[in-house]
């Protein structure tokens, strides 16, 4: 079976600048999902959500746009934008699991509102011709909440639902429910894709044997603590490239020229490049360590001559 890998999209961290320099140095990726557009009640949509899904800023990959919303009219102005700039799908986020998301009923937090689900969809597909995609997890407090959603969505063609196979409340703690998902499977007729702790290909494999109707795959934290897994699934290898630091040392140079040339001073740089390193820590021989030494870093100086001891260090290895 062909598989079809996708990105997850994380907010703050899988924007244009982190997608580029992903394609160019890993790939593996088929479609990226864009990092939400959240309107906050204006009908108005912000410079850096724009520059984001500019068509000129996302030249060598497929980009699928997102929005996080409880309003139909928020929905209906952010599909006309996207369409606007030629993208023909949006997805919509109700899989969001941070209470600042949640307390406010959007997220994870919409699915229980079986009501405004069906009047926000109703309305979108009665004015807009976009193509609409879903982002969903099992529920917030339970699992069993997304069994009495998929009645709902049953009425609508929606093209696909991506199901987090985790709830809102769990946040990232805990497993994912991998039986709650296989029930969703024997519940609706949608196309439904995969998301959730891939982080290897072992355990790609496994969850292929368990699902083996699934063929769309969608890599979130796993795509940035190792971002060579998607080539490695899609090459059927458990083996990195011998050049795999030199890989990864010219992609880290690349984000950090991009942020550095778009942030404001080096404590904002710093922040940006250690909330990544909280993730690419993990794949390296010693994780403790290696992100406590991005963390001790309090100049750019000190910064880049952590990450060089960090790399060299592993090359040694």
């Amino acid at each position: 079976m062909n598989h079809t890998l996708l990105s997850s999209p994380l907010q703050g961290f899988t924007d244009y600048k982190f997608r580029n320099a992903f394609q160019k140095y890993f790939g593996g990726i088929d479609t990226f999902y864009a990092p939400y557009i959240k309107l906050n009640g204006k009908l108005e949509i912000k410079k850096s959500y724009e520059r984001d899904l500019l068509p000129e800023n996302n030249t060598s990959l497929e980009l699928i746009p997102q929005i996080i919303t409880n309003d139909a009219d928020e929905f209906l102005f952010v599909a006309k934008f996207v369409q606007e700039l030629g993208y023909k799908e949006l997805n919509w986020n109700l899989g969001c699991p941070y209470p600042m998301v949640t307390k406010r009923g959007m997220g994870s937090g919409l699915i229980c509102d079986f009501a405004k689900i069906e009047q926000i969809l109703q309305k979108v597909y009665d004015k807009s011709d976009i193509t609409v995609s879903m982002k969903m997890r099992m529920g917030y407090e339970n699992s069993n909440e997304i069994l009495a959603t998929l009645p709902i969505l049953a009425q609508f063609p929606l093209k696909n639902i991506a199901i987090h196979a985790r709830i809102g409340k769990q946040l990232y703690k805990g497993g994912v429910d991998l039986d709650a998902f296989e029930r969703c499977i024997e519940n609706t007729n949608h196309k439904l894709y995969y998301n959730g702790d891939i982080t290897s290909v072992a355990v790609f494999d496994k969850m292929q044997q368990r699902f083996p109707s699934i063929d769309h795959w969608l890599i979130g934290r796993g795509l940035i603590a190792d971002p060579f897994l998607p080539s490695m699934i899609k090459n059927n290898t458990q083996h990195y490239p011998a050049n795999k630091i030199e890989i990864f040392k010219d992609f880290h140079q690349t984000i950090f020229e991009q942020y550095e040339a778009s942030l404001s001073g080096a404590h904002h740089i710093l922040l940006k490049m250690t909330s990544f390193w909280e993730y690419f820590a993990t794949h390296f021989t010693d994780p403790h360590k290696t992100f406590k030494k991005i963390k001790k870093s309090k100049s750019l100086k000190a910064y880049h001559l952590a990450v060089q001891e960090i790399l060299n260090d592993e090359k040694r290895r």
